[in-house]
């Protein structure tokens, strides 16, 4: 193969863009680099200039050397499109850059090295690879630490990468014993970095770790007592790796792994304590290891609630924790990206007992997700200012998992230690005392409930500290017990717990502390949720404190003060169409209404605010309708033009979507509230605004179509006759969004559309124009329905409409009934009853009047079905009883023994309730 030469024009027009980009003072100069930069990606063999930059222009400084290395590094994905010749070279220039004598361009190979072995995978690039094997037996140092800062951090990157055949040899079968013999080299460096790379085959299951476990065990434990902190940390890491992924065997050895870690969550190095104390989490995380937990909770809990006190380091991070900081304006980078998903509509579930709401008392918007998405835990970015993980957060996030999983277990032990850091004198262990007060409620309300009428007066008392830092942790931990003072059930309660605390939140939603502000809020938001329509008598006090707010807040609390309104007009629903109220609450939402653009950022907030407004508001949103629904079409329709100009032109920033989703969405709450009061808007809107609906729904992000189908739902609920023209254009759309398969992010979007044609369904009723899409809409729906890979959402969406559309067009649907009777019974057994659920059971019971024969062999899903229900409308009971009285004369004699294979209970409640 001949060698690869440089081009010498080419050579010097990257070289002469290297050395430009030096100049960071000139922000357009650094615009045109990146734009070269980007149009360099096209030119063939690129990424070897620059390879040959780093590794051989010796007459160049040091600094456009590794500026090459590092944009090579970022680029290694193109060594795959080279040419074989430049690839080769490529890789030859980064290792003998690897040796270079400049520390600078040795740091760029390795970071090189590191990019290319994950591009190709070891296996494809072996030089490499026995290159950096033969270095960790180097007696140079330097070549012996660049050899494992790449093997650490590929090995953390792409740990399966290794655990392959090359060249008839596993390279882990010599580099673990390697790994493990250097776990004891006199240099700490050599030896952190050792451990550091065994434990990345830990979680993979590696047979070749495997192998020699127990080896890899007892070096832990040699270099636990390490002088190093960074070796200390890393055997924490890896027996937290173990303890997951082979607690069989740590569990043996377990009293001096506990003690262990128990002494190293409270080392001095915070990097330590900080691993070790992800000991406890893991631990507690995993339900098989309770048993072996136990024994050490009277120790661990303590341990963890000292961990829990505000370290100095952490004081430092929380510097600006003044008093009086509510007129200092935002940092940027303070104020978290914001993504809006669009509403979801869904079913809700059966409430069982042990059931509930969001663990850890946070507010939560509304239906912008999908309920498979995980709730993030809270411990990460509750009250502190640090975004980062760190000790305080770990033993708070592990007190509640250790609470969930031991209860009073982990209370009895605890109590003692807790009264002394909450009735303490130093404001920093009362502080922590409280943050595990609020650690502890979902797993252990139950045996807190005694001391509640004691702490909750004590929390009350403590909103009004000198510190914010207990301002604000104390709101927090209100909030995590709102389910319990939230339904007063006396005038006792409701004096001594309900008010006192309403009005407490409340002022620290008007507190001078902007961190302080933000906890009270975020609080106040989950007492909304908690108390819902009990708050209506106090709703002019409410809204008086909270449109102060508005002119108090920076744009940071701003955000979660809009989620604190959406939230109360969710929570008490009728209440807010009181005139005078209504007007107290629009007037400062007028005026940032006012000031917004329809491309300012801070508009989608108050939007998705509005939202829940209008819904709740109803009829008395009248006066603001017009308005509303202006500026929501004029931003959809500005948002389709310039999304259509970035489709013809991607060199331009793709449009925010948030802007139409949340303006789809507001005007499915004008929808909601206002119905059909709509429709002189909507004529002399010019295009219609259904055909900008329909639009929407062919955009490509999911998100947007997902709003489109909530509000063709909306319309077809409250004003149908103003939807109907349009769906000859609206159903061929809707019928391709019915995915039997979709993709993740298409889930909501296919809820929404299942949602809506149910919708559709029912207000078209038994009308003929309805049946041309009743084949196409079944032959969707049921795959769905039959799919065991299809989220639960989107079955039981799909399940509800299949019965709707069998309430009003059965003679299509009922030939099929035998195909998906199981999957639609076990679909909605578990769904809360409510008018959708209803109305989808007697579409199904509609269907199997009509074919009998398609339920028969599969009547003991229906009757589990029918038990179910706790109180079935007079209609729907109804067509239980004659379904089940038709099914008892056609058994005859053998009725009785068919009954009492269905279950003893099933039997008895259907004897009972339907005299069968």
């Amino acid at each position: 193969m001949e060698a690869w030469n440089p081009d010498p024009a080419g050579l010097a027009q990257i070289l002469q863009t290297l050395r430009d980009s030096t100049n960071i003072h000139d922000k357009q100069i650094q615009q045109q680099i990146t734009m070269r930069l980007n149009e360099y990606q096209r030119v063939p063999n690129y990424i070897a200039y620059l390879a040959h930059i780093l590794s051989s222009m010796t007459m160049e400084g040091e600094q456009i050397r590794s500026i090459a290395g590092y944009i090579l590094k970022n680029n290694s994905r193109l060594i795959t499109s080279a040419t074989p010749d430049a690839a080769a070279y490529v890789k030859a220039a980064a290792l003998n850059a690897f040796a270079d004598q400049s520390l600078m361009l040795r740091n760029a190979a390795q970071q090189v090295i590191i990019a290319i072995l994950g591009v190709l995978e070891p296996r494809n690039w072996p030089e490499a690879l026995s290159m950096l094997i033969q270095a960790l037996d180097s007696p140079d140092p330097i070549s012996q630490e660049g050899a494992f800062v790449v093997l650490s951090r590929a090995c953390e990157d792409y740990p399966r990468k290794f655990d392959v055949e090359i060249q008839g040899s596993r390279p882990l079968d010599f580099l673990i014993p390697k790994w493990i013999k250097l776990c004891q080299h006199p240099s700490a460096k050599i030896r952190g970095y050792a451990i550091s790379c065994l434990t990345q085959f830990v979680p993979i299951d590696s047979e070749a770790l495997n192998v020699h476990i127990d080896s890899i065990i007892a070096s832990f434990f040699r270099t636990a007592a390490d002088t190093d902190a960074v070796v200390r940390r890393n055997v924490c890491t890896g027996l937290v790796l173990l303890l997951a992924s082979r607690p069989d065997k740590l569990v043996p050895e377990m009293h001096n792994v506990a003690e262990y870690m128990l002494y190293s969550t409270q080392d001095q190095n915070a990097l330590v304590s900080l691993e070790a104390c992800e000991f406890w989490l893991t631990f507690a995380e995993d339900p098989d290891l309770a048993g072996a937990l136990t024994p050490y909770i009277p120790r661990v809990a303590p341990v963890l609630l000292d961990s829990m006190v505000y370290s100095p380091e952490d004081l430092m991070w929380l510097e600006g924790d003044a008093e009086d900081d509510h007129a200092v304006p935002d940092r940027e980078e303070d104020i978290k990206p914001r993504h809006y998903g669009g509403r979801a509509h869904g079913l809700e579930k059966d409430n069982t007992p042990g059931g509930g709401g969001d663990a850890n008392g946070q507010a939560s918007g509304g239906g912008e997700g999908d309920e498979e998405e995980e709730e993030e835990e809270d411990y990460d970015d509750d009250e502190d200012m640090s975004t980062e993980w760190n000790l305080r957060k770990c033993a708070a996030a592990a007190l509640d998992v250790l609470a969930v999983r031991f209860n009073n277990g982990l209370l009895q032990p605890l109590l003692p230690h807790l009264k002394e850091k909450l009735w303490s004198p130093d404001w920093k262990q009362r502080e922590c005392g409280i943050l595990a007060l609020g650690a502890l409620a979902e797993g252990c309300i139950d045996y807190m409930e005694p001391h509640l009428p004691t702490l909750i007066p004590f929390l009350v008392n403590m909103l009004g500290d000198t510190k914010p830092l207990v301002r604000s942790i104390t709101c927090w931990t209100l909030g995590r017990y709102a389910g319990w003072y939230s339904q007063p059930q006396s005038e006792e309660q409701r004096t001594t717990f309900f008010v006192p605390i309403m009005e407490g939140l409340l002022r620290m939603v008007l507190d001078n502390n902007k961190r302080v502000q933000e906890a009270g809020c975020s609080a106040f938001a989950t007492f909304e949720e908690e108390a819902g329509p009990i708050l209506n008598p106090y709703l002019e006090p409410i809204l008086q404190n909270l449109v102060l707010a508005f002119d108090k807040y920076q744009q940071k609390n701003l955000l979660i003060l809009y989620d604190a309104v959406g939230t109360l007009a969710d929570a008490v629903g009728s209440g807010m169409q009181n005139p005078a109220l209504l007007q107290i609450l629009m007037r400062p939402l007028e005026a940032k209404w006012s000031k917004l653009g329809d491309d300012d950022e801070d508009l989608v907030p108050l939007l998705e605010c509005l939202t829940s407004v209008t819904i709740a508001a109803g009829p008395a949103f009248g006066n603001w309708a017009p308005v509303v629904y202006e500026r929501c079409y004029r931003i959809i329709h500005t948002s389709l033009v310039q999304y259509s100009t970035w489709q013809q032109n991607q060199e331009l920033d793709e449009p925010d979507r948030s802007f139409i989703i949340v303006a789809l969405d507001l005007l499915s709450g004008l929808v909601q509230g206002l119905g059909g009061q709509l429709a002189p808007s909507m004529d002399i809107s010019s295009p219609h605004l259904l055909t900008l609906v329909v639009a929407c729904l062919k955009h490509p992000q999911a998100s947007v179509r997902q709003s489109g189908y909530a509000l063709i739902g909306d319309l077809a609920m409250s004003c149908f006759d103003l939807l109907r023209p349009h769906l000859p254009s609206i159903m061929p759309e809707l019928i391709n969004q019915l995915d039997p398969a979709p993709k993740a992010e298409f889930v909501s979007a296919s809820n929404n559309a299942a949602w809506s044609a149910g919708e559709i369904a029912l207000h078209y009723g038994k009308d003929p124009d309805f049946q041309q899409w009743v084949p196409q809409l079944i032959l969707r729906l049921i795959p769905i329905l039959l799919n065991p890979q299809s989220p639960k959402s989107l079955s039981e969406n799909a399940a509800v409409t299949i019965g709707r559309i069998g309430l009003v067009q059965p003679e299509a649907v009922a030939p099929h009934l035998e195909s998906f009777a199981v999957a639609w019974c076990q679909a909605l057994v578990d769904i809360k009853d409510n008018e959708e659920k209803d109305s989808a059971f007697r579409g199904f019971c509609t269907l199997i009047q009509a074919n009998p024969t398609g339920i028969t062999r599969d009547l003991m899903w229906f009757c589990h079905a029918v038990v179910r229900w706790q109180n079935p409308s007079a209609e729907l009971n109804d067509m239980f009883s004659k379904i089940l009285q038709a099914f008892r004369q056609m058994a005859g004699p053998q009725w009785e023994n068919q009954m009492l294979s269905f279950g003893p209970t099933i039997a008895e409640r259907l004897r009972t309730r339907y005299n069968v």
